[in-house]
């Protein structure tokens, strides 16, 4: 078995230190475990365990409405995923950053777009789809700067980006705001008694026919708009997403790269953006038979549907839920090259993304009752990776008795 593993790496590493070619992360992968963050483990056939050291959680956190579990399993050699929790009083926020090319624009997604969106809704006094697209645009504009700032010191800032999939509960009312191909699935509860899940959400992706019947009808006079490449549509033969935060060579002719990068060399300026950066909104009224909404990057959607998801979730336990999720897709990435999901386990970050994608889920639970009632529940900040819960900045302005009131 190790031999054989020996050769599957050493095949591997060549591909992945060229995928894997940029940057530094500060803060990496947290393989460090706090009273509150686990690592998922499963046995080897004499009975032993052998944890994953590329696999974060926490495995059941209370909100408003109800209680969560978090996971994230790095597969790069430095992690692109980027997340976070923000729970308030009578408010959730999640955020699922899928980043490609480097860390820094999921990275700035998550240090600016919950504190855009919360500048905008106290401003004016509650949560909307506008003000979901305004903390969208304006995230989009800080990053773009950003890279105006560095494009001279590092050109391949210009190359990175991320999708942005969000999700707000307040006031009984879910909202989802999406860039790219993360998906965000609702499991309710049919007449039956079954669950059923729901996708919420919009594949941004050249995959679909729909992308693509999108992108000729955008760009009638580019015969180049899509382009197949080793059996997959590609925008311009190089990405996959039609939506994405960042990827400013795409977007604008001053961030184009010369021919020195060919991987991202354009050969005639684009004339108008390639990549959109609004995102597709959806506004939904929670009821009784809403259970739970799985949030989650498109690593974990390449191995399971959406309703495998749904029931694994419905028919287990809720503390570690995440965890079992990214495992059992997994298991399943393993199963695919005719592997065991131990033999994974022993790969390093890096190789590991010859297997699989880095891979985040946020599963919220939604308890009966709770929506209309006013609950205790703390205030938390958790960001995929860090083991350290700070307090939640998650304060709207609600009205109370006719006096403005913090929440």
């Amino acid at each position: 078995m190790f031999s054989w593993l020996g050769r599957i790496v050493m095949a591997c590493w060549r591909p992945v230190s060229q995928y894997a070619r940029m940057n530094k992360d500060s803060n990496g992968s947290s393989n460090s475990n706090s009273n509150n963050s686990t690592h998922n483990t499963d046995d080897n056939d004499d009975g032993s365990v052998l944890p994953d050291p590329l696999l974060w959680c926490k495995d059941l956190e209370k909100h408003f409405y109800g209680e969560l579990s978090f996971a994230i399993v790095q597969a790069n050699q430095v992690i692109e995923d980027h997340s976070q929790v923000e729970t308030g009083q009578s408010a959730t926020f999640v955020g699922v950053y899928d980043g490609h090319g480097g860390p820094e624009a999921s990275r700035f997604i998550r240090d600016h777009l919950f504190l855009h969106l919360m500048r905008i809704a106290r401003e004016n006094g509650t949560i909307s789809e506008e003000h979901l697209r305004n903390a969208f645009s304006a995230t989009e504009d800080g990053f773009l700067s950003l890279v105006r700032r560095t494009i001279e010191l590092k050109p391949l800032m210009a190359s990175i980006g991320s999708c942005c999939l969000v999700g707000v509960i307040w006031r009984g009312i879910l909202y989802i705001a999406n860039l790219g191909d993360s998906r965000a699935v609702i499991g309710s509860v049919s007449r039956s008694n079954k669950i059923v899940a729901e996708q919420l959400t919009r594949d941004h992706n050249a995959s679909t026919e729909e992308v693509r019947n999108e992108l000729i009808s955008a760009h009638p006079e580019d015969s180049h708009i899509l382009v197949m490449k080793h059996g997959v549509w590609r925008i311009k033969g190089i990405i996959q997403v039609s939506r994405s935060i960042g990827d400013a060579y795409l977007k604008r002719p001053e961030f184009s790269l010369d021919p020195s990068f060919p991987r991202f060399h354009l050969p005639e300026p684009i004339r108008s953006p390639v990549l959109r950066s609004d995102p597709s909104i959806y506004t939904r009224e929670l009821q009784p038979n809403d259970k739970f909404i799985i949030f989650a990057s498109d690593g974990l959607w390449e191995h399971m549907t959406n309703q495998e998801a749904a029931e694994i979730v419905h028919n287990n336990p809720r503390a570690g839920i995440a965890s079992r999720l990214v495992t059992t897709a997994l298991h399943e990435a393993a199963r695919k090259r005719q592997m065991r999901y131990d033999d994974l386990k022993k790969l390093q970050k890096g190789v590991r993304r010859f297997f699989h994608d880095d891979i985040t889920v946020v599963v919220i639970f939604m308890d009966d009752g709770l929506i209309e009632r006013s609950v205790h529940a703390p205030q938390l900040s958790v960001r995929g990776g860090i083991d350290t819960i700070g307090p939640s900045r998650f304060n709207i302005v609600q009205e109370t008795d006719g006096n403005a009131k913090l929440a």
